[in-house]
């Protein structure tokens, strides 16, 4: 089972990637974002409490993360392996997906970090505020929060990964499909 980390920045491309390289390999994208969204769309009380928390710029807790995870993997036991996008967002959430992994007899195989630089996050969130209807993604204030927790809880979890040597940094600009053939390039089957 080969099972990837996406990691990057808010508006780094995550989302626009993650699609290419399921469907390149064929592995279960695992975005916690798009169940937390699915939730919150559905206005369950977790899909309720999520959205107060992330409409403020703040993580969701991460037991509710890891069994949304668990979930997913269970009902996918014969995955070639999982695409993790947006996740993990801190170093505990880092440790408890490598201890989930472990009791399932697998690992994480690499970790893709994409790199851009602040400007351009600023405009792809912008332009993502008007295609995609998430009001989020236009505030300011929001972003600043998001870029700022990305920073101090976040970044540190491809600190933890390259203490393994999973890292792989990766140039975030450029065209999509230009950004996914650096990626592609980075990913070791073997």
């Amino acid at each position: 089972m080969h099972n990837v980390i996406l990691f990057g920045p808010p508006g780094s491309g995550k989302g626009t990637q993650s699609e290419k390289l399921i469907e390149k390999f064929g592995w279960v994208h695992l975005s916690t974002g798009d169940l937390l969204r699915k939730e919150m769309k559905a206005e369950t009380k977790l899909g309720l409490e999520a959205k107060s928390l992330i409409e403020a710029g703040k993580l969701v807790p991460d037991e509710v993360v890891i069994g949304i995870i668990r979930s997913c993997i269970e009902q996918n036991p014969d995955a070639k392996g999982f695409l993790f996008d947006g996740f993990p967002r801190t170093v505990a959430q880092a440790e408890a997906l490598d201890a989930l992994l472990e009791e399932k007899q697998t690992k994480i195989s690499e970790v893709l970090f994409l790199t851009v630089n602040d400007d351009e996050l600023i405009n792809r969130l912008i332009g993502r505020a008007k295609t995609s209807g998430r009001l989020d993604d236009a505030d300011p204030a929001i972003q600043k929060n998001r870029q700022d927790v990305y920073k101090n809880e976040t970044l540190p979890v491809a600190e933890y990964y390259s203490q393994f040597e999973k890292v792989k940094k990766v140039d975030g600009e450029g065209s999509i499909d230009e950004i996914f053939n650096r990626l592609v390039s980075e990913i070791n089957l073997n």
